[in-house]
């Protein structure tokens, strides 16, 4: 089990939530999460903002380019660049996505990796060398993808706990990528989650989806928690236990008190799990001014 240092449910830090958020953090918020590259090396201002959040709240880094399963060499300058980032602010916790991002350059997307032996081994490899470089484990989080590629031979399942395995890695399960991956690909979501090894689970997000056509979902991360996907978070703490669980909400950002809403449904769910009470931050404090 990695030692995450989070507990509760997270809210991921957006600029544009940042004037509210220092006016107040809501206390069902018990942690944030963001991605380094966004973050790392930031002077001035926003540096100092961002410093401000981590001296008060725990945070979880979730990397957006690493490309685990991309052809070209890992950026090993860049993972240490990304340790530096985590130890400067006591994170714990770095997750990375199960696909890639690279060919000759960044691809800016998150493309899947063919469901094949020779991909374990070779996303495997490059788990564990980041993980050296990084000095910590890390977690590796379930993709959505759209299209199969024809060399598959295995599918999504097989694949995911034949990576964990391999590379001795934990998982950052998306709730949401199960379920639109369910959907796109006609498999039973809950079935998923039963097939998944419980002792890899340390992380979990939750985020809303595009229906572009009843047999087609996007992972927009734009829209409110569907029922269904709810439903599943349900069923995956009562397989996999209570672990800490982030919104995620990249694009049409509503006003903090919505996002706190549904940041409070996953807390009330981990405690009707728990059945402690919702684990809830103290409330934040008066407005930091900052030049």
């Amino acid at each position: 089990m990695i030692p995450t240092g989070v507990s509760g449910a997270g809210l991921g830090l957006r600029r544009e939530l940042i004037p509210a958020l220092l006016d107040r953090v809501p206390p069902d918020i018990a942690f944030f999460e963001v991605a380094p590259e966004n973050w790392m090396e930031m002077g001035g201002a926003a540096g100092r903002r961002f410093r401000h959040f981590t001296e008060r709240h725990p945070f979880v880094a979730h990397g957006l380019s690493l490309s685990l399963g991309g052809p070209r060499p890992l950026d090993e300058p860049f993972l240490r660049r990304v340790r530096r980032f985590l130890d400067e602010h006591r994170i714990a916790l770095y997750t990375e996505h199960l696909a890639y991002t690279t060919d000759d350059g960044q691809l800016y997307d998150l493309l899947p990796i063919p469901f094949t032996g020779d991909a374990v081994r070779h996303v495997a490899r490059r788990i564990r060398l980041a993980q050296d470089i990084l000095e910590r484990r890390i977690a590796i989080e379930n993709a959505s993808f759209y299209v199969k590629a024809p060399i598959d031979e295995m599918d999504e399942l097989t694949f995911v706990r034949e990576v964990l395995r391999e590379a001795d890695c934990a998982l950052h399960l998306d709730v949401n990528n199960v379920y639109v991956n369910s959907v796109n690909h006609g498999y039973d979501p809950r079935a998923f989650l039963h097939a998944l090894p419980p002792e890899r689970v340390v992380y979990l997000h939750m985020a809303g989806h595009y229906r572009e056509a009843p047999d087609l979902l996007v992972d927009t991360h734009g829209a409110d928690v569907i029922d269904p996907v709810w439903e599943l978070l349900d069923l995956a703490f009562g397989l996999f236990g209570v672990h800490p669980t982030l919104l995620e909400r990249d694009f049409n950002i509503p006003p903090l008190p919505v996002l706190e809403r549904e940041v409070r449904r996953i807390a009330d769910l981990q405690a009707r799990h728990t059945g402690a009470p919702a684990h809830r931050a103290p409330a934040g404090g008066r407005r930091h001014a900052f030049s």
